[in-house]
This record gives structure tokens, sequence and C-alpha cells, in this order.
């Protein structure tokens, strides 16, 4: 593999969801889109950003209005994906006319590119295949079948279309594999990182001690689809277990018959205000464990955060989160069908146990040196575009893709 000079490849930043320097954007997913664009400029190369929802405004009013039609009349949910996709190819095609890149990187950029008509190779950068999302996420359930059919063709267009597709998680690469026949040596694992500005440093991390009274944070905008009555459940089993605890909830409002002295509710808090940022950390560093049993889940942020300030994770064995969470390493995972009790006994077992604990808050902080920042995701893409871009120039050598052979038992 030749090695590449970051700043002579030129970088096409294609996304639906603003420059990512606007501050609504570094709120679409967890700002996720922002900061793989940080990272692409720091390892990567010269970044310029696209946006083709602008020119797409009718499209998207009218995309809105089929939904709300489909919802009334058939009870069901609609989304005119190819309509979208179509739209989104013509800016993406105009665009792209007046412009000279090597290659063009596209986050969450399925709908965008499936009909993108180009010369110059895609990568996409996902956490799911649409087929993962249909009758797991809630607002992908209950889909007229018309939707469902848009949504399978256009991951597989978008795959096809692709030179290489940066999922983050083996769950989401194996259904891209196994579900609509993707190339391996095109299909790339690579874990997202910890949406932070700032860090707090090893030796203040590592010097944390657990408190008096077990305090959880349970972090979600959504109470009902990360486990949210889980968490309650938990809390009161560990009082039974004689464990002293407190639940603080952050992010979302719990149902109003959800009440409890030692629970205390923090509807939201914006990261890019200095003041809430910095009380979000705070409560990163004083919880004692992060506790998320999630109905469904790709690859949560929020836990690559955690690993910032070692806090360790108890969530749900579902979808990609196990590509996050190692069991032992930087927390626990339980079966989906697990309730209150089963978190309970897990957390007071670490809890009791002071040595375990002190040593799970140190190797939670090492699996986010190690794989859950960013400049691990950056420095790994750079070398899957190096890889990519030789390739364009000599079609003799095959990509280095993902191997399914470890993570398959």
């Amino acid at each position: 593999m030749r090695e590449m000079n970051k700043k002579s490849i030129k970088i096409g930043y294609l996304t639906i969801r603003r420059n990512p320097h606007d501050r609504q954007t570094r709120r679409s997913w967890s700002g996720t889109v922002y900061y793989i664009a940080q990272a692409l400029q720091k390892h990567c190369g010269v970044v310029s950003f696209f946006n083709p929802i602008l020119p797409c405004r009718r499209q998207e009013k009218i995309e809105r209005i089929l939904i709300k039609s489909s919802q009334f009349l058939l009870k069901k949910k609609y989304t005119s994906d190819f309509f979208l996709a179509h739209s989104y190819a013509k800016a993406g095609a105009q665009w792209l006319a007046s412009q000279n890149f090597d290659v063009i990187v596209a986050p969450v950029g399925t709908t965008e590119v499936a009909f993108l008509e180009t010369d110059i190779p895609i990568v996409l950068v996902e956490d799911a295949t649409y087929g993962l999302l249909i009758d797991y996420y809630p607002h992908c359930s209950n889909l007229v079948q018309r939707s469902i059919y848009e949504m399978n063709t256009i991951q597989d267009l978008a795959l096809k279309k692709a030179s290489a597709v940066v999922y983050s998680s083996t769950w989401a690469a194996r259904s891209a594999i196994e579900d609509y026949g993707a190339d391996p040596k095109k299909i790339h694992v690579v874990p997202l990182g910890a949406n932070l500005d700032e860090v707090p440093s090893r030796e203040v991390v590592l010097a944390r001690k657990k408190s008096e009274r077990c305090r959880l944070l349970f972090l979600g905008v959504d109470w009902v689809r990360k486990g949210g009555d889980i968490a309650f459940e938990t809390l009161l089993k560990l009082e039974e277990l004689g464990v002293q605890a407190e639940l603080i909830v952050c992010g979302c409002t719990p149902p109003e018959a959800v009440a409890h002295e030692r629970m205390k509710v923090i509807p939201f808090l914006d990261k890019n205000d200095e003041g809430q940022r910095k009380e979000l950390e705070k409560l990163l560093m004083l919880a004692d464990f992060l506790l998320l049993p999630t109905r469904a889940d790709c690859t949560p942020i929020v836990f690559c955060e955690a690993g910032a300030f070692g806090l360790p994770i108890i969530a749900t064995n579902t979808g990609g989160v196990s590509e996050i969470v190692r069991e032992g390493e930087n927390g626990f995972l339980l079966p989906y069908d697990a309730r209150g009790d089963a978190y309970a006994e897990v957390i007071a077992t670490v809890y009791h146990d002071d040595e375990r604990y002190a040593e799970l808050v140190r190797t939670s902080r090492v699996a986010f040196e190690e794989r859950l920042n960013w400049d691990a995701w950056g420095v790994a893409v750079k070398h899957i575009l190096a890889d990519l871009l030789e390739h364009e120039k000599t079609s003799g050598n095959s990509l280095r893709g993902f191997s399914m052979m470890p993570s398959i038992e």
C-alpha cells in the first residue's frame, strides 16, 4: 500500500445534514456528521462540504405530505425514498459537474448516493443497513409494503454504487454481505469515536472513586426505546438487594407515573452550550455506571463518550452494541429479555467489589484510548482510502476488506 499524503487527496463530503459546522448539524446523529468531517480533515485530506438538501426543499415538502396522507388513510408509515433519492442524485450531479475530487465520503448517505451518477469513487459511512432497521427501530416499523421495497432497493443500489463502505459494527457489515450480497472486499468495520471536544486527563479519570450511593446515569432522548422502564426497575431492585442507589435520567422525560425520591430528571442538555456541556461532563464523571437497557440501537456514541470518563456501561446485547461494549472490558451486556432484577444483580456485584470496579474504570478508559476515539477512526479510514485510490490507479489490486471469519462462530 502506498503512503498517502493527506493534503494531496480531495474529499467531497456529501451529507443532507447541512454544513457540518452549522450549530444545528452538530446535533444530528449525536454530532457524528461533524466529528467524521473533523477526523477526515485531520487524517485523510482536504474536505469540501456539499448539502444536496438545499436544492431539494420542494421535494421534501411533497414527501411530508405523502407521509401524512399514508398515516391518515392507511394507518401505516410511508417514506418516499425513491422520490428523494432521485432528487438528491440530481442535485449531487450538478454539484460534482463543477468539482474535482479524488473521493466522495457520504456519512449516513445511502439515499443520497443510490442514484448518483459519477466516476468518482464513493465511500459510505453507516451504522446499519436499511434491512436491519425495518421493524427494529420504531420509525421504521409498520411500513407500507412499497416503503419496504424502496428501502431495500435503495440499499442494494447504494452498496453496488459505493467503492467502499465503512460500518461501525460487525452486525451492520454482516447484513450488507449476507442480506444484500455486497462484495466483502469493500466492506470495512471501524467503530465510531466519542463526540467530545474536550476529554478529561487519564490521571483524573483513573483517580475517580465510586460514590457512597450507587449512582446510575440513564442518558438518552427516548425513554421507551432506550429502555427507561427497565432502568427504573433496576433502581427499585437495587433497593431490594440492600444497595442504596439513585437514578439520574438525562435527555428525556419519563411518564408521569414513573417517579421516585431518588430519581432526578434532566430533560435536555445541549453539548453546544458550554455551561450545559460542562454539566453533562460532570454527570459522566460522577456517575458509577451508565445504565442503558436499550431496545433498539446500532452503535450508540454515548458508549464511546462514557469510556473517555472511565464510566462502566451496563446495557443490552442488541444491534451493534457489542462492537463497542466488550464484556468485562468496558461494561457488561445483558440479554434482550433481561429485566431490572438481572441488571441490578450485575451492578450490585461489581459495585460491592472495589478492586473489580477500579479495574473496570481503567479498562473502560483504555477502550476509549485504543479504539473508541476519532483519531483511531481517522487513521483506519486513511488506510481504507489509500487502498481504494491505489486500486483505482492499478485495477489489478484487490481492496483491503472486511473478513467475516473472525466474527462468526
